[in-house]
């Protein structure tokens, strides 16, 4: 039986102060357990924020979420094996963290456009692997259950996977 999923939410307050303390404070890496217990946490965390829904804009475009994701990126770079793959919340965070990322509001469109070069995703998530692959042991994962991770990341970006599965 896994873990329920986890939906962690961060306030206007805290984006705007940059205080992911309290977050830190329960999944810091050693707040986090080993084995089969971290095993079940693999895509079970959902991140939201709060206190925009005023904004006309998109998240992704307000300086202080990007601020913000990109300072709790760097303090914990694990999203690729925590995050929940099901919906588009992890894309919204990785692109926040996009030095050249732009949101544009088409004349006559409802919907926002973003627009960003692909190789700097690309780059993005490969430089994810690695703290992904330090929770993938720590967890004891097997090749398998890496690999299928792996894939399940690569399809959720939309990029091309065609590595052969481990014996």
């Amino acid at each position: 039986m896994g873990v329920d999923l986890i939906c962690y939410q961060f306030s206007r307050c805290n984006v705007e102060s940059a205080d992911f303390g309290r977050f830190l404070s329960l999944y810091a890496p050693d707040k986090l357990p080993n084995g089969q217990r971290l095993r079940q946490m693999l895509g079970t965390f959902i991140f939201g924020i709060t206190g925009y829904d005023d904004d006309p804009r998109e998240l992704n475009s307000i300086p202080e979420v990007r601020s913000f994701y990109s300072a709790l990126h760097k303090e914990w770079p694990y999203w690729l094996y925590f995050c929940d793959l099901g919906d588009d919340r992890l894309r919204l965070m990785v692109l926040c963290c996009l030095k050249n990322m732009a949101t544009l509001k088409m004349q006559g469109q409802v919907n926002y456009v973003t627009a960003y070069d692909p190789k700097d995703l690309l780059r993005f998530v490969a430089d994810d692997f690695s703290p992904m692959n330090e929770i993938c042991e720590r967890a004891s994962m097997s090749e398998r259950e890496i690999y299928d991770r792996s894939k399940a990341v690569f399809e959720y970006f939309g990029f091309p996977f065609d590595a052969e599965p481990p014996p």
